[in-house]
């Protein structure tokens, strides 16, 4: 899963490539650089863009949708886990949120990671960052709820490309094309399946080989 990615882009770069109409919040009300999941102690927040009425809108919301589940120990004790990326689409907990408009947002990006199969020499696996070149600001086909404490999002994930598969066969970011931002928010679930598919390789590239630690999380590292 991708717990780990990057939003260096100024709100202005935000409001040209999503079409966020001003005004709109400043830079310094929003984390600037890695945005990673810390718990449910220490919540981290990232910005998403949300459909409001004919406008869109950018907000800052938790990263980790809380849910319920049972104890490894005493399974009829519940534990809250912060969900962060949403993979069974037939799930019950993400339907509600999927089948309703209002309920999906983009996530806008810069770059993203996975860690590889491997430990370097440190015994650390390494980190591994991939960027749409083409593209200095891009999106996660999102997904977000009220909770408890503030709203909250998630972003869906698919079988991975060519490119990220090597480095983590699991799961890769749904990652949208600038046409299907207006479908993602607005059209009805059913007609957005072939979206939710591995981006093309080719408009990829994966760069640097860097160990995460607690330095670099708060600290971006450029390409």
């Amino acid at each position: 899963m991708c717990n780990r990615y990057r939003m260096t882009a100024k709100e202005v770069d935000l409001a040209v490539t999503f079409g966020i109409r001003p005004p709109y919040e400043k830079d310094e009300e929003y984390p600037v650089g890695d945005i990673f999941p810390t718990g449910k102690k220490t919540p981290f927040y990232g910005k998403v863009i949300v459909q409001d009425g004919a406008e869109r809108k950018l907000e800052r919301m938790e990263w980790g949708v809380p849910t319920q589940v049972p104890s490894a120990r005493d399974p009829a004790v519940k534990l809250t886990k912060y969900v962060t990326n949403v993979r069974n689409l037939n799930s019950s907990f993400w339907r509600s949120m999927l089948t309703t408009p209002a309920r999906r947002c983009l996530v806008p990006v810069t770059a993203f990671s996975e860690y590889g199969l491997v430990p370097g020499e440190d015994g650390k696996k390494p980190l591994h960052w991939f960027d749409v070149p083409s593209r200095p600001v891009f999106a996660f086909a999102g997904i977000w709820r009220p909770t408890e404490r503030g709203n909250a999002y998630g972003f869906l994930t698919t079988e991975p490309n060519t490119i990220v598969a090597p480095i983590h066969p699991k799961a890769m970011p749904v990652i949208l094309h600038d046409e299907d931002y207006d479908r993602w928010l607005t059209a009805p679930w059913d007609d957005l399946k072939d979206v939710v598919a591995p981006y093309p390789s080719q408009l990829m590239r994966v760069e640097g080989l860097v160990t995460a630690d607690a330095d670099h999380a708060r600290s971006p590292v450029l390409f």
